[in-house]
């Protein structure tokens, strides 16, 4: 009988993002794939540091259903190869961490086997491999460089901007092509009008669903929505969000405010931002995930 990940939050993350493996990436920049995969068999012992999505991944894993089981699969998605991947799985042993799948790609992008695996989201340090990823209907992020480290606290907490991450980028084009009085006149005119989906609306709908499994008064996952939106252009947001059906615990306008303190206030694991300036804020503060331009910004699932 084959096994099914169908009822779990699937999360693709990539070693790098996972671990701290810049010493070693850093050979692999200067003096290639064999050399570094020496490296890493010739160190495939030593317990390798946390890296920037660490925290996260901490958490998500120990998420659990109301009967106590499992609610989020993570899998490992690597270019390293089986080899040096024993490394890897060796780091995630001595970290207690439950990851049994992977997919070692010996160089090439693993960002292909997304779909087949059923991934809800996919985080990698490697931009065009996040490309490619959230192209092909899948929300992904590039993990930026961070020095902070996670909240000890259990609880789960994820922020996300609006326009190009949650929603389609269509009124964020208004706003760049046109400016900021086109952007206002254009949302007060559409203000009952849902926008329509961005690519991390399925995952912030997973993570939704967990959210129902649980005690409000006790929930295991808190959400943000932090943007630059703010009076007459919020109303538009909420009404899309109802339209949804999908709860987020606190919406954050911010009217073009720096986000990189708000996000710490609010004590996220994860920013989710399409803006560079924003992620460069934001990263300061918290781990963040750079969310790249695609073909489309309309996720699969259609509002």
């Amino acid at each position: 009988m084959s096994v099914t990940l169908a009822e779990k939050l699937v999360v693709g993350i990539s070693s790098r993002a996972l671990f701290d493996l810049n010493e070693s990436h850093q050979i692999f920049l200067s003096k290639g794939v064999e050399e570094y995969s020496n490296y890493q068999i010739e160190h495939e012992n030593l317990p390798l540091a946390e890296g920037v999505a660490f925290g996260l991944v901490k958490k998500l894993l120990a998420l659990k259903s109301a009967r106590g089981e499992p609610s989020v699969e993570v899998i490992l998605l690597s270019r390293n190869s089986a080899d040096s991947g024993l490394r890897i799985f060796n780091a995630i042993e001595h970290h207690g961490l439950n990851i049994t799948r992977a997919v070692f790609s010996r160089g090439e992008s693993p960002y292909r086997y997304a779909s087949a695996l059923g991934l809800n989201l996919f985080l990698s340090t490697e931009a065009e491999d996040v490309r490619q990823a959230i192209s092909s209907g899948i929300p992904a992020a590039t993990i930026l460089s961070s020095t902070v480290s996670g909240r000890e606290d259990s609880q789960l907490r994820i922020a996300f901007d609006g326009d190009a991450v949650l929603f389609s980028d269509e009124a964020e084009k208004i706003f760049q092509e046109q400016g900021l009085e086109a952007f206002i006149a254009h949302e007060r005119a559409m203000a009952n009008t849902p926008l329509a989906s961005g690519p991390f609306r399925a995952f912030l709908e997973a993570l939704h669903k967990i959210q129902q499994d649980h005690d409000p008064a006790q929930p295991p996952i808190r959400t943000a929505l932090v943007t630059a939106r703010n009076a007459p252009a919020h109303k538009r947001v909420i009404q899309t969000l109802r339209t949804w059906g999908v709860r987020i615990d606190e919406a954050i306008f911010l009217g073009g405010v720096q986000k990189g303190k708000v996000l710490e206030a609010f004590g996220a694991d994860i920013f989710f931002d399409d803006q560079k300036t924003h992620c460069d804020s934001a990263r300061q503060h918290v781990a963040t995930g750079h969310v790249p331009p695609s073909a489309t910004t309309i996720s699969r699932h259609e509002s």
